[in-house]
């Protein structure tokens, strides 16, 4: 690890001049940032703490129409809530399955949102990898490409988005607050916020330089409560996914009349499964139901040597999760 300096910013505006200056980053919970700052893929010259922000930032606010999430708040702090328990299962699932409880413990929803991928060459120094030097290559596309993406990849980068939460902000339509450019603070929705590949792996997220993210806001709807997160992994806890499928669902007595469905593990960002929803609409959801819509999910994956097992992977696991949605009460 290079010699760094430390600043802890006590305000968003401390924060936000600290953050102006090149090679800086933000630290929170530091799970995934310091991580790769040891490995010498992340070579930040300062870090701005921003833990002593004001408690608004890591507060949760529930009400009949939102839930609005301080960017500060933790991992466990969100999965422990009893109105996201009861309103948001999904939002829920996806925390409770993500990492150790002492992970989930240090860990903030903000820094989760911009965690990078797991890619074994991106963490490699010694290999070929686009996103952490533009230009160099790719060594995963003819490489042990197992854990890697079969959608929204590109000849540039198959790295697979590896967190399970955004997930289920993509399949809500959640938005996210960011302060740092000028005058007021501006709202995305979050899923634009990552971006896909494309010839440019090295520009993950739609956040200019010293901007951050300061909450998150899901809207309610029916579909918040009947809604699950299945995620398959090589061992029950303390994984990454190979696929996840984040599900909501609406229905009036057997048929869907709204669905709102994500991927994990199978794509290279936040994967939201249009296609697959469009099936599902109007129509009685049961099994052979989930699967059209599954394979509709799936139909533009482009496999790449060794995961090609997560396609139809991926297909069973939506439709485990749609079939376990359906039987919830809502």
């Amino acid at each position: 690890m290079q010699p760094f300096e430390y600043r802890r910013a006590p305000t968003l505006d401390a924060a936000l001049a600290e953050a102006r200056a090149a090679a800086t980053a933000y630290i929170a919970g530091g799970t995934n940032l310091v991580d790769y700052m040891t490995l010498g893929v992340l070579r930040p010259q300062t870090l701005v703490d921003i833990n002593h922000l004001p408690q608004s930032y890591a507060q949760i606010d529930a009400s009949e129409t939102r839930l609005r999430l301080g960017a500060l708040v933790r991992m466990s702090q969100a999965e422990e809530h009893p109105l996201i328990r009861e309103r948001y299962p999904l939002i829920r699932d996806t925390l409770l399955l993500a990492a150790s409880r002492q992970i989930r413990n240090m860990a903030s929803l903000g820094g989760n949102l911009l965690q990078q991928t797991r890619c074994e060459y991106f963490r490699g120094r010694g290999f070929a990898c686009n996103r952490r030097e533009p230009g160099s290559g790719c060594a995963a596309l003819e490489g042990v490409n197992r854990p890697h993406a079969v959608l929204g990849t590109s000849e540039s980068c198959i790295a697979t988005y590896p967190g399970d939460f955004a997930q289920a902000l993509i399949a809500l339509d959640a938005t996210v607050e960011i302060a740092g450019g000028r005058g007021a603070p501006r709202r995305v929705p979050f899923a634009s916020l990552h971006r896909l590949p494309g010839d440019t792996p090295h520009i993950q997220h739609s956040l200019a330089p010293g901007e951050l993210i300061t909450y998150i806001d899901v809207p309610a709807g029916p579909w918040t409560r009947r809604s699950r997160y299945v995620k398959v992994r090589d061992r029950e806890s303390y994984e990454f996914a190979l696929a996840s499928a984040a599900v909501a669902l609406q229905l009036e007595g057997e048929m869907v009349r709204e669905a709102r469905v994500a991927l994990g593990g199978v794509a290279t960002v936040p994967w939201r499964a249009r296609e697959a929803e469009e099936v599902l609409r109007g129509a009685v959801l049961d099994e052979s139901l989930a699967q059209r819509a599954a394979a509709a999910a799936f139909a533009a994956a482009a496999p790449r040597g060794h995961n090609a097992f997560k396609i139809p992977l991926g297909r069973e696991t939506l439709v485990r999760a749609l079939l376990e949605a359906r039987s919830m009460s809502a």
